[in-house]
């Protein structure tokens, strides 16, 4: 199968986000997906860049993405955070995971970061199966810790 990876545009936002809601479906989050087309192309691609992104894309069009956005470690230094890589669920196994992780490899190295980090839910094997192949170290003894919105607004009221 051909396809090519490259970075997205902001007429690709569309479809990109509807890969994010295939995502939030796997994960058994339908509801969850807040952001807009019109959000995805506001902080992507306006004047205060919060990600960016890379598509795969074949001749159904766009089939898969990497969004990475910077990080730094207080350890480390310099490092990019992979926020989401998502292959259509009827392309996968067909290399374009592997063809987005190696672009988004790439990319952090030619930022120079010392690390690439990302999550992956601990039932989802094969994606694990993926990433350690890849040489990635899953490090099962850390939580992920979140203040959501509604977190965000109790912290703040809790603060007066």
């Amino acid at each position: 199968m051909e396809f090519a990876i490259r970075d997205a545009r902001p007429e690709d936002m569309e479809r990109v986000l509807a890969l994010i809601q295939q995502l939030a479906d796997f994960e058994k989050e339908p509801d969850a997906v807040e952001v807009t087309k019109d959000d995805l192309v506001k902080h992507g691609f306006g004047e205060q860049r919060m990600f960016h992104c890379f598509v795969a894309e074949t001749d159904e069009g766009i089939s898969g993405i990497a969004l990475v956005y910077p990080r730094y470690s207080t350890w480390k230094g310099p490092a990019i955070h992979l926020e989401d890589l998502i292959v259509s669920e009827n392309m996968r196994g067909s290399g374009l995971g592997t063809a987005l992780l190696d672009e988004v490899v790439r990319y952090g190295h030619s930022l120079g970061v010392k690390r690439i980090c990302w999550e992956v839910l601990d039932w989802n094997e094969p994606a694990i199966e993926f990433y350690e192949k890849k040489g990635a170290n899953v490090l099962r003894d850390w939580d992920v810790v979140q203040l959501d919105e509604n977190g965000i607004k109790n912290y703040m009221e809790s603060l007066n």
